[in-house]
């Protein structure tokens, strides 16, 4: 029997821990850059693998079209529960509320590492011949790894617009069916390919694009790239929709031998065609080698974005305290985490380790000091109602664990 029949709550712990560890791999993520075989990081290190950008580029295919997906849902579970003016108070307070607070401080954490290792690759003195920061525009707005804020208080807004005239007009539930009975004919072994076709026009039309880093990350500029917005927008889209048939999380979960053994054959053919774990950064310019890579690399992220759903759903939707400590974590790990890496690989940068020490050196210092931060500062502290919706008490957290898990 499928463990999502068995653990029929109100809270998804499976989905619960699948949008924390989207979250957390972003630690993973950003610490491999230095050690590429190529550098793209402001903080490249001699010590590297190919087997890094191997680690990017699974981690890169399906952690944020996973994470958008499962915040549509848990966005059409709050609409529905706490009405529209409860959900804009909620998503402006935990959304928009930490957006406008922790950027400011986190731009000037990155900056000083920069300003660090320019410090370092100049023998120990800052560079005063540096070319001048770009203006300050709607397209140059650097909104550093808290882009992601940003996306999701724009589909926020989106999907209240266009779903206000149905809402309306749906007095007698018609259209609510209607809708429900489209979403039931979307999940099936097909679903990869049907939410690939639009990504895959995107990828296509979208100039200068460069198929390893698939989805162009919308971190610079207050208007979001057109790519990035179809995949993230989709995926949203979809989530919101599979809230109001919560019976195909069950299908979803069946067909996870067939999302992961499809998202192992695509993903390796599309790393395959992007050029290896050496990986070759140029866009694409040939026209016929552009539609097929587009089309893999399209299908390659839905499917591995289902993959791991679909396990996340047969796997983990029993109640764990470790995974629903590491899930409550995970916001305020992401948004301290990138200033802490840099600062690791800096640290480690000149060392002769090899790099899959560096590596888990600077992944592991990351969160330690991420995790005790959340633990003495954040969780039992007003900081932890606001980001999380719920502050535990020192003397009472094993009360609430039991209590979560209920």
């Amino acid at each position: 029997m499928p463990s999502s029949e068995i653990h029929q709550t109100d809270r998804l712990h499976g989905l619960d821990a699948l949008r924390g560890t989207a979250l957390l791999l972003g630690v993973v993520l950003h610490a491999s850059m230095s050690y590429f075989p190529v550098t793209i990081w402001i903080v490249p290190d001699t010590d590297n693998s190919p087997v890094a950008s191997v680690i990017f580029f699974a981690i890169h295919l399906f952690r944020m079209t996973a994470f958008f997906l499962i915040a549509g849902l848990f966005a059409h579970m709050m609409l529905d529960r706490r009405g529209f003016l409860g959900f804009i108070k909620d998503r402006g307070m935990r959304i928009a509320g930490p957006l406008a607070t922790f950027w400011f401080p986190v731009l000037a954490a990155i900056i000083a590492g920069l300003v660090w290792m320019a410090a370092i690759r100049n023998g120990g003195t800052i560079p005063t011949d540096g070319p001048p920061p770009p203006p300050l525009t709607l397209e140059t707005f650097p909104l550093t790894h808290l882009w992601f804020l940003w996306v999701l208080l724009i589909l926020y807004v989106a999907m209240l617009i266009l779903r206000a005239p149905f809402a309306m007009a749906d007095r007698d539930g018609g259209w609510g069916r209607f809708v429900d009975r489209i979403t039931g004919a979307l999940i099936g072994p097909w679903t990869p390919a049907l939410m690939a076709a639009p990504l895959a026009v995107a990828f296509w039309l979208t100039p200068n694009w460069t198929p390893f880093f698939g989805i162009p990350t919308p971190d610079t500029g207050l208007v979001p790239n057109a790519t990035a917005l179809t995949a993230f927008g989709t995926a949203f889209g979809l989530g919101f929709l599979l809230d109001r048939r919560r019976d195909l999380l069950v299908r979803i979960e069946r067909l996870w031998p067939v999302f992961t053994v499809v998202a192992l054959g695509v993903g390796t053919a599309a790393l395959v065609m992007v050029g290896g774990p050496v990986p070759e950064l140029a866009p694409v310019a040939d026209p016929e080698l552009k539609a097929p890579l587009a089309a893999v690399m399209a299908l390659a992220v839905f499917a591995s974005t289902f993959a791991v759903l679909s396990l996340a759903l047969r796997f983990a939707s029993g109640y764990s305290a470790v995974r629903r400590y590491l899930a409550d974590s995970s916001y305020w790990v992401y948004i301290v985490h990138l200033p802490l890496v840099m600062v690791g690989q800096i640290l480690v940068v000149n060392e002769t380790w090899p790099w899959f020490v560096k590596f888990g050196a600077v992944i592991g210092g990351t969160m330690a000091i991420s995790l005790l931060t959340y633990e003495l500062l954040v969780r039992h502290s007003f900081v932890g109602g606001w980001l999380n919706g719920r502050r535990v008490p020192w003397r009472r957290q094993r009360e609430a664990e039991f209590a979560a898990a209920e």
